[in-house]
């Protein structure tokens, strides 16, 4: 059974926020052979135990009041109905210490993963010096404190760039989060 298409977070499996799982949904009470994993923002504990059928259709939404982005992350540019769609609709992402959402061409990106050097190198031809740049511009660092940290990207231990793509210009951005030692 393919996961629902999510417009601002086109590989949820890619990206680490849905899994194969066999366990049971507690919105539709069905064993669809997948599980959110991502944050959840709401009065239940519902970590690990939401379908993506119940994220698309906002069956969790609506049952639950819960939200899967915080909306507070979106720049005043994105349009509501876009905001709603990615909180309410769309699986979201964990991050180190606070997500983020980008935009581009007055709309939201789409998510695509969090990411390493090594997936950096991999899969994304040409971002490297982009993202070196950003580093050192977001965070005032020189340039071989950026290269440091560049270097020590890891996508499941931190620092991690987060990869995001715009619907409409197709450009890359990302955001680095996590702790890190740029002195070592």
């Amino acid at each position: 059974m393919d996961i629902p298409v999510f417009k601002y977070h086109p590989d949820p499996l890619l990206s680490g926020s849905i899994e194969i799982s066999k366990k049971k949904c507690v919105c539709c009470k069905k064993a669809r052979g997948y599980i959110y994993t991502g944050p959840t923002y709401c009065e239940e504990d519902l970590e690990r135990v939401i379908c993506p059928w119940c994220i698309s259709d906002g069956t969790a939404h609506a049952k639950y009041d819960a939200t899967f982005v915080d909306e507070s992350v979106f720049t005043d540019d994105i349009p509501a109905a876009v905001i709603e769609e990615i909180t309410q609709r769309t699986p979201g992402y964990s991050s180190w210490q606070s997500e983020r959402w980008l935009s581009c061409c007055r709309d939201a990106m789409a998510f695509l993963e969090p990411v390493g050097l090594t997936e950096i190198r991999r899969r994304y031809a040409g971002l490297e010096d982009k993202v070196l740049a950003g580093i050192s511009e977001d965070l005032n660092l020189s340039q071989v404190a950026a290269g440091r940290m560049l270097e020590s990207l890891k996508r499941d231990a931190g620092p991690t760039a987060y990869v995001f793509q715009c619907l409409r210009c197709h450009s890359y951005k990302t955001f680095v989060d996590g702790i890190f030692d740029i002195s070592a």
